[in-house]
């Protein structure tokens, strides 16, 4: 099942559960609008490439529409719709007066240098500059994206628009985005964990924890664990995986990872097989990558 058929899954037994008319029913299924466009630019060896940006802008009942881009190789419309979808209801039940929407190019970010990524980022922009917009849609970084992103677009739609800082979220302090924002993800996933464990009289000191993903949920998760007491014996990236049954030093894997673009040869710990991490020995595994990874 993919990612829209499970995510409209749960939202016609959430609508049951809710007793919603049929008709309000298929009008929130149906996204408000799709885009999809053509994005060529030259590439620093002075080839063009071509990528396929998609904003999918889901609705807009509740306030501006509000939702990431992410830069994967797998972006395709299915996904971005249903995490547009999923953005509407997050904003519903957190009772934020926003709607939904999402975004994401089909790019492989790690082979692609950062003049490629700004120009990329920058003719994404200006084809969908008319359709985003403080009142109208706010993007916000996702997986592959970040702060610097975000300040490409910004500088980008404020050629069109003025000065407009209010367009995009997660964007540098310095630009006007807000402290915190870069490790706000992370702590939601400690802050989930803790009501978890205090469920079972539990708290975060003392318990094993994988990691699958060390992008930015997954470094600060593990960070702010670590800080927490909390023992993170196994980690993996897109680049390969490390597990130390003693405990991985997360700042030494930090830097390790910010100079190498990932935790392959890392040698705080031994390098094991990145599929097998999902069924490593642990109290709570933290899936911080792709959706969908969990399966029977």
């Amino acid at each position: 099942m993919n990612a829209l058929a499970a995510t409209s899954r749960n939202f016609k037994q959430a609508a049951k559960l809710l007793g919603l008319d049929s008709k309000l029913e298929k009008s929130l299924l149906i996204p408000f609008r799709e885009i999809k466009v053509e994005c060529t630019i030259p590439k620093d060896d002075g080839t063009l490439a071509s990528y396929v940006g998609f904003r999918v802008q889901h609705d807009n009942a509740r306030g501006p529409m509000k939702g990431g881009i992410r830069y994967h190789h797998e972006v395709d419309p299915d996904e971005v719709n249903a995490l547009a979808q999923l953005m509407t209801w997050k904003t519903a039940v957190a009772n934020i007066p926003y709607g939904g929407a999402k975004g994401g190019i089909g790019c492989s970010p790690g082979d692609l240098s950062i003049s490629e990524l700004e120009r990329l980022t920058r003719v994404f922009t200006q084809k969908i500059h008319d359709l985003i917009g403080i009142h109208t849609d706010v993007p916000a970084p996702d997986m592959g994206t970040n702060a610097q992103t975000m300040a490409w677009i910004l500088d980008e739609y404020s050629k069109f628009h003025g000065y407009s800082p209010a367009v995009v979220t997660g964007k540098p302090v310095d630009l006007g985005g807000s402290l915190g924002r870069d490790a706000a993800t992370g702590r939601g996933v400690l802050f989930a964990t803790e009501a978890l464990l205090a469920e079972h009289g539990k708290g975060i000191a003392g318990q094993r924890f994988v990691i699958q993903g060390f992008g930015n949920v997954g470094s600060w998760a593990a960070q702010l664990i670590t800080e927490a007491g909390g023992k993170v014996i196994a980690i993996s990236d897109v680049t390969g995986a490390v597990k130390n049954s003693n405990g991985i030093d997360i700042a030494k894997l930090m830097k390790h990872s910010a100079e190498n673009r990932g935790i392959k040869g890392f040698d705080g710990g031994d390098a094991v097989d990145p599929t097998s991490l999902l069924t490593e020995e642990c109290d709570v595994l933290i899936p911080a990558a792709l959706g969908g990874v969990i399966n029977k």
